[in-house]
């Protein structure tokens, strides 16, 4: 059986930074943010189903999404966010699932930005959490996005907060240097392979 280890955290936490060492050791990485772009490719039922919610204004020309576009309408209004969270969230659970069910390893991550927010809509054994001080998660995302720290702010604001992670977390990283973060991956990773045997 394949232990489903959950790896979140807030934006700019440095999630994709843990999977990809998690990867060098070669644990299988399941990504939602790639399941999400694969439900909404033209033709699929989640692309048709947001069209139908919001309109064509959504799309660029070539008929694809435009997630810029999105991003904004469900920064600006909570309702339409709450419309393509349960538009999206099944399909990429079930999509993840699928790739899952295909995948023979001791153990394989997860990566789910917003698993603690989806209460419970992503089956996972365990929560790893990526986590850090608020104040370096700004600057980190304000740095790699060239964005304002009022709009990581707002992002933060729908995100759920760092208390409400560490509580629901089983293991965590704590990012502030690299190899720091590397030597807290290898030793759990030997941890997980423990579970396994």
């Amino acid at each position: 059986m394949t232990i489903i280890i959950g790896l979140t955290g807030g934006i700019g936490s440095g999630k994709s930074t843990v999977a990809r060492l998690f990867e060098k050791l070669g644990v299988a990485v399941l990504d939602a943010d790639r399941a999400a772009r694969a439900v909404v490719e033209p033709g699929t039922g989640g692309l048709e189903e947001l069209k139908t919610e919001f309109g064509s204004t959504i799309l660029l020309e070539d008929g694809t999404l435009d997630r810029r576009a999105l991003r904004r309408l469900i920064f600006a209004d909570p309702k339409k966010r709450v419309a393509v969270e349960q538009i999206l969230h099944p399909r990429i659970a079930e999509e993840l699932e699928r790739k899952a069910a295909e995948i023979d390893a001791p153990y394989l991550l997860l990566v789910i930005p917003l698993l603690v927010e989806s209460s419970g809509k992503y089956s996972v054994d365990r929560i790893l959490l990526v986590d850090l001080p608020e104040e370096l998660q700004i600057e980190r995302v304000v740095n790699r996005d060239q964005t304002s720290r009022a709009e990581v702010e707002l992002i933060l604001e729908v995100q759920a907060s760092r208390e409400e992670r560490l509580l629901m977390a089983d293991d965590v990283i704590l990012n502030l240097d690299p190899a720091m973060v590397e030597a807290q991956v290898k030793q759990l990773h030997e941890q997980y392979l423990l579970l396994v045997n």
